[in-house]
């Protein structure tokens, strides 16, 4: 048994995006001819200020997030993304892995809370083990997984659907495990491109 720490990286950051969004905004009033080398930034920034985020759909983004599965049961409910999971039918576990809670960073959460928490995840591993030993397909042994089950999830969706995502899921009253994962992945995309989210990195 193996317990990890979430986490999550690029699959895809886009190329000049703040380009490729002022050309498809100038459209709209053709203006392309005010296009110059600075001009961008300063168009978008005006664009996220009077949310006119239809613009910025024109630029998508993709990530993978390695978390629990109880995590991407929440995410894949953002339906205007794309989705490909990590599937427990068909990956047969030999040293299963648990992610971290993140509560366990609290120094006054309880030790006694987190050995109780190793023994189930214990207990879930060799319970899986004896299953697929019967003769159970990993589709069948998956019954007795938890919701801390490691999982991989790449997520491809436009900015304003990202900008959407970390509004509700950096949130006080999100989950914490959803809360530190997604603070975190908006701390890279306001590095990656500061003018469409550095609103939202102020504000989380």
């Amino acid at each position: 048994m193996k317990i990890i720490d979430q986490s999550w990286h690029w699959e895809y950051k886009p190329e000049l995006p703040l380009q490729q969004v002022e050309r498809a905004g100038r459209t709209c009033y053709k203006s392309e001819d005010k296009i110059t080398n600075d001009s961008a930034e300063r168009f978008v920034r005006m664009l996220v200020k009077l949310k006119h985020e239809t613009v910025i759909e024109h630029v998508v983004a993709s990530v993978r997030f390695i978390t629990n599965r109880g995590v991407t049961h929440e995410l894949v409910r953002h339906r205007l993304c794309s989705f490909s999971q990590e599937s427990t039918r068909y990956v047969r576990y030999q040293d299963v892995e648990f992610i971290k809670p993140i509560w366990w960073e609290d120094p006054n959460y309880p030790a006694s809370s987190k050995e109780l928490w190793v023994q189930s995840m214990q207990a879930a591993e060799i319970h899986y083990a004896q299953l697929l030993q019967n003769g159970d397909k990993p589709e069948q042994a998956r019954d007795v997984l938890p919701n801390a089950l490691k999982t991989e999830i790449v997520v491809t969706a436009n900015l304003r659907e990202w900008r959407h995502i970390f509004t509700l899921r950096c949130a006080r009253e999100a989950h914490p495990q959803i809360r530190a994962l997604m603070r975190d992945c908006l701390h890279g995309f306001h590095e990656a491109i500061p003018v469409v989210f550095e609103d939202l990195a102020e504000r989380f």
